[in-house]
């Protein structure tokens, strides 16, 4: 039998705030209703990386019949030393609609009021930010007015 670890542990890589355009409602399909958030730039900062996301990335969500949502990400990250890194990731929303409805209205609700997680990876050509290739992250999310935003963690 393998020598597993008794543990998994995790190390904050930094913290996102970004702006959306407008959801595009492409309607409901064969799987849910699918909304487009398009990444309008935004900004990340955490103790190895800080920069910002570049316009034109976005979000391809997927509203399900049991109330929930699953993200289908990407964006491109420019760090403020010029690398770009390209993040990919899938998630949960899991909130009641009228938590939904206040938040995207503007009101502050706590992220702790819902449940919404992520698997972020990232890919990048540049020497200083290659460990992040062969990186697996988690992060939660909180969700406002045309805004979103991450905690974004490695696991160690």
């Amino acid at each position: 039998m393998p020598d597993y670890p008794d543990t998994i542990t995790t190390e904050w890589l930094f913290d996102a705030d970004i702006e959306l355009e407008p959801a595009e409602d492409i309607g409901a399909g064969p799987h849910g209703r699918r909304l487009v958030f398009i990444v309008r730039g935004g900004t990340f900062a955490g103790p190895r990386l800080r920069g910002g996301y570049r316009p034109g990335g976005g979000d391809w969500w997927l509203s399900l019949a049991n109330g929930a949502g699953e993200l289908d990400v990407r964006a491109t990250l420019a760090t403020e030393d010029g690398a770009l890194i390209l993040m990919t990731y899938r998630g949960v929303l899991d909130a009641r609609p009228e938590v939904v409805r206040r938040a995207t209205s503007g009101e502050d609700v706590s992220a702790r009021d819902y449940y919404f997680r992520t698997t972020p990876r990232f890919e990048t050509g540049d020497p200083r930010y290659a460990w992040l290739n062969t990186t697996v992250c988690v992060g939660t999310g909180w969700v406002g007015k045309d805004r979103v935003g991450y905690r974004v963690f490695a696991v160690r």
